[in-house]
């Protein structure tokens, strides 16, 4: 009887290659595998996305820059474009309805990885705070002095969203995050307040007309 056992096993042990099944080859697979994911990651190839700030390049990148000047020729109030912190990623930038006009919306990644928006626009201040506050009861949170303008702050009790508005007369400026720390808001606010407004509506370049 041992005899047999011990023949059957070696038949077994000796079948061809082509007859081993598919888990030995995915078993045969794995070591490999392993050491592609190892050599990838050592060579800086490769992230696990633990963490993420303005440097990620995971954070899609916007051109601010073309983006506030075109608002600049296409709305009526002025629009800033602040000289934000070399190592804030500027991420988004959108232009919404707003009463009867329009908000000019652009968002940054700080170094951080938070995110910060800043709104232009020539809605009234209760209609901006309304459209930043989103879902959420933010209540008045005081004032900051920053830039040579007031800001008045708007904020959850128990922390969360936040969001600083200040008028300047022929616009409104709002700044809101999620996480932001008072250094990154007075940080933005004192980048927009210290820009001059863009070149306005008729200052784009001329088009001439074709014969």
């Amino acid at each position: 009887m041992a005899t047999a056992r011990a023949a059957i096993l070696e038949s077994v042990a000796a079948k061809p290659r082509i007859l081993n099944n598919n888990k030995d080859m995915i078993w045969s697979l794995v070591p490999l595998l392993l050491l592609c994911v190892f050599v990838a990651m050592v060579s800086g190839n490769c992230s696990v996305g633990l963490s993420g700030g303005s440097g990620d390049d995971k954070v899609p990148a916007y051109d601010i820059d073309s983006g506030l000047k075109a608002d600049a020729r296409s709305l009526a109030f002025p629009i800033r474009l602040p000289a934000t912190p070399n190592d804030w990623k500027p991420n988004s930038g959108t232009t919404t309805a707003l009463e009867n006009t329009s908000v000019s919306n652009s968002g940054y990644i700080t170094s951080n990885g938070v995110y910060i928006q800043l709104s232009q626009t020539d809605a009234t201040e209760d209609s901006l705070v309304g459209s930043l506050a989103g879902d959420e009861r933010l209540l008045g949170a005081g004032t900051r002095e920053v830039g040579g303008s007031s800001w008045v702050v708007y904020a959850k009790p128990d922390g969360g969203r936040t969001v600083w508005v200040t008028d300047l007369g022929d616009v409104r400026i709002g700044l809101m995050s999620n996480k932001g720390k008072e250094e990154d808001f007075t940080t933005l606010a004192t980048a927009t307040l210290a820009a001059s407004p863009l070149p306005g509506p008729g200052t784009g370049p001329q088009v001439l007309p074709t014969k």
